[in-house]
């Protein structure tokens, strides 16, 4: 009798687990950064460490930012994968060391900042992007 009884608990929690898992899928699907696809012109602007700005337009057809950033001409950007994707050290061999003065480059889209990995950020057309230095004080 309490096998029966223990079974059916078991069966009832996987029952759960696998709705949660598959809502959470349904979810991330739904809600999880769209990327444009065809041709787009953006413009990305770099803001380095003394405040002078240099911008590059861009024709692409590259969906997500980090794919567009490597076609750019004259634009160089170095890092490396971290949890959470490319962690970006150096732009245009200016490098910021968060470890030494907390400096690190903040990327933002029209004027907000970025909420996902640059491998992630989606582009639009028109979109205007900023790859600036900040320091901590």
């Amino acid at each position: 009798m309490e096998t029966k009884k223990n079974r059916k608990v078991i069966l009832a929690a996987a029952a759960v687990l696998i709705i949660f898992v598959a809502a959470a899928l349904i979810l991330y699907g739904l809600f999880k950064p769209k990327a444009a696809s065809g041709g787009k012109e953006i413009t990305v602007t770099v803001v380095d460490d003394q405040g002078k700005k240099k911008s590059y337009e861009l024709e692409t057809d590259a969906s997500y930012l980090g794919q567009a950033l490597n076609e750019i001409e004259g634009l160089v950007v170095e890092g490396e994968e971290g949890d959470y994707g490319m962690y970006v050290r150096a732009v245009n061999g200016l490098e910021a060391v968060y470890e030494r003065d907390q400096a690190y480059w903040a990327f933002y889209v029209n004027g907000e900042y970025c909420n996902y990995a640059i491998e992630e950020q989606p582009v639009y057309d028109k979109d205007a992007f900023e790859i600036k230095y900040e320091a901590g004080k």
